[in-house]
């Protein structure tokens, strides 16, 4: 006893000092985070067709984190707590749970930074790599691993990873998803040569390097459409003949970018290109075909005016780490395809929004910014702003690989195309224009009209045709009335006219706020010339919002439409419901 009693009491001692030093490491850090709980309570509505059983009698669904993060000097480590209890109406249910998918440990020695466990990454503008959370589209790919960034010599940054990216809940196994190894590099001219420093001109280089290794089987098929025979007088009549053949997957698969950033005074152009090697996978129909991309922006910008123009040509570039994901919004991308149109904040010019198309597009935006100056005949006391914006998708040419032989072809090279062709297909149109106009210290004013083409068949059903589109043009009267610095009223006048689709909508919305705690609302979306007279429904909602220094609450009650949520070209259903919102956010 006294042995064991000497033994506990050395280990004790050996405890102290490091109690010691905890307390202290931990007293002289800082803690930091943020909550978020939106919280729904569902109803039956026979207008909109929803009951108990449509609902899988899921009264309630609740999606909830909370970010907790612990900074010390060069040190810093963080987690973040998840519940979706059941998760709410349009979001995977294989969210369903509670847990924690995100933690890290960070540690910067000198230009040395180090981080193991969850991060989130991007290489340039994401054509081959980049990692974020999006938790309105319940969308998160982070990395699990290991990710580092070194400065050996000025101007120079390098980045290294390897992880797994998250899957909902699901751990990581062979055959569940793929590990994804990635180099990255930033070469800024003007600090590596001290001949530059001085130079008007700024030119940054950048390149790299993005692999996934995916352990996955290659199964055997039994199809029609394997293997294509042409005789030699040209008759194909009988080309497809019923083969049982063996996709043969590719294990690595490989992707690198090359990038520039050049800016002289008000001039700045961005370019970046990538290349993919095959990866055939559910998303373009398991063909073997390389992919490419391109895109690059350009802005020029001076006092009252400013100039914004983007391109991008896509071809056959999804890019995951499961070969066989396909779902909504996509999970488990390695890469991001940036998106060409503007993000609309009036609620009828979201009816149809704009998604990516990754096996092929072409898009083009342009944007002009003009102020016309105060004081002004036009401009007035004030000064007046103008933005005119167009951009459009299309998608390329893709031409057959044999007389006769479908496009796309599982097990095949898929198609042939021209670097940077443009195909006769229309995916989307979106012309708009916004004036925005002070008329006083008490009222402010804007006006908006927008006139979109939207290819349903192409942007929700994959069906590459133009026997579904939509024309619409939507107008909007934004007015704000200040009758003091904390009173204030702002109502929205909007409607959306189209021959097409679900027909005509009007909305309103009256917002009163008393700055800077309290705000109100009401609002209807009304359908009115939906050519269904049984669907001219009035999707209406009543809200109130309170906020107390860093912590906001808000209820909602109403109807939601259903449709698609896009942010920047990533899209998620959301199907129609009825019920009361319930959001709380806090930061400290």
């Amino acid at each position: 006893m006294k042995t064991q009693s000497i033994i506990k009491f050395s280990f004790l001692l050996l405890l102290l000092p490091l109690v010691s030093f905890s307390q202290d490491f931990l007293s002289s850090g800082k803690v930091t985070g943020n909550v978020q709980m939106d919280a729904q309570i569902y109803t039956e509505d026979d207008k909109l067709g929803i009951s108990d059983s449509s609902l899988n009698y899921k009264k309630f669904g609740m999606n909830g984190f909370a970010n907790i993060i612990y900074t010390n000097g060069d040190f810093s480590a963080g987690m973040r707590f998840e519940g979706f209890l059941n998760p709410m109406s349009g979001f995977d249910p294989r969210f369903e749970g509670v847990g924690v998918p995100y933690w890290f440990a960070k540690y910067k020695m000198g230009t040395l930074e180090m981080t193991a466990g969850h991060f989130y990454e991007q290489f340039g503008s994401g054509l081959i790599l980049r990692t974020y959370e999006e938790w309105t589209l319940g969308f998160d790919n982070n990395l699990y691993g290991f990710n580092a960034r070194f400065s050996p010599y000025k101007g120079i940054s390098l980045k290294g990873l390897v992880g797994v990216q998250r899957f909902f809940w699901e751990p990581f196994e062979d055959n569940n998803r793929g590990i994804v190894r990635g180099l990255d590099g930033n070469f800024y001219l003007n600090e590596i040569f001290d001949g530059m420093a001085e130079s008007k001109t700024k030119i940054e280089l950048g390149g790299s390097f993005v692999s996934k290794y995916e352990k996955v089987p290659s199964p055997t098929f039994t199809t029609d459409s394997g293997y294509y025979t042409v005789n030699d007088f040209g008759d194909t009549t009988n080309w497809i003949r019923r083969n049982t053949y063996q996709y043969n997957y590719p294990h690595n698969v490989g992707s690198w970018a090359a990038r520039a950033n050049i800016s002289h005074g008000g001039v700045n152009f961005y370019v970046e290109y990538a290349e993919k090697g095959n990866d055939p996978n559910a998303t373009n129909n398991y063909i073997y075909k390389k992919g490419q991309a391109i895109y690059s922006t350009l802005s020029y910008s001076t006092k009252g005016l400013g100039l914004f123009l983007s391109t991008k040509w896509i071809d056959n570039m999804s890019y995951k780490s499961k070969i066989n994901e396909s779902g909504n919004p996509p999970m488990l991308d390695i890469n991001y395809l940036p998106a060409i149109s503007k993000e609309h904040p009036y609620s009828l010019a979201t009816v149809y929004p704009y998604a990516t198309k990754a096996n092929g597009e072409f898009g083009l935006q342009g944007q002009i910014v003009y102020t016309i100056p105060k004081k002004s005949k036009l401009g007035g006391k004030y000064g007046t702003s103008i933005t005119a914006s167009y951009s459009i998708a299309k998608s390329i040419q893709k031409d057959p690989l044999a007389p006769g032989m479908p496009i796309d072809s599982s097990g095949t090279d898929g198609y042939k195309t021209n670097f940077f062709s443009i195909g006769d297909l229309t995916y989307y149109k979106d012309l708009n224009f916004l004036i925005e106009k002070k008329f006083s210290t008490k009222v402010k004013a804007k006006v908006a009209y927008y006139h979109q083409t939207y290819n349903k068949h192409v942007i929700e059903d994959d069906i590459f045709d133009d026997k579904n589109m939509v024309n619409a043009d939507i107008g909007v009267l934004d007015l704000t009335y200040k009758f003091d610095r904390r009173n204030s009223l702002r109502m929205e006048l909007q409607g959306l006219w189209t021959k097409e689709d679900r027909g005509d909508w009007a909305a309103l919305l009256l917002e009163y706020t008393v700055s800077p705690k309290w705000f109100f609302s009401v609002q209807d979306e009304f359908n009115y010339g939906n050519p269904d007279d049984n669907m001219q429904i009035h999707y209406y909602n009543v809200s109130f919002g309170y906020t107390q220094k860093s912590n906001r609450i808000s209820l909602r009650y109403g109807r939601q439409r259903e449709g698609l949520l896009c942010v920047g070209g990533v899209c998620r259903y959301v199907p129609a419901s009825t019920g009361l919102t319930l959001t709380i956010t806090s930061s400290f």
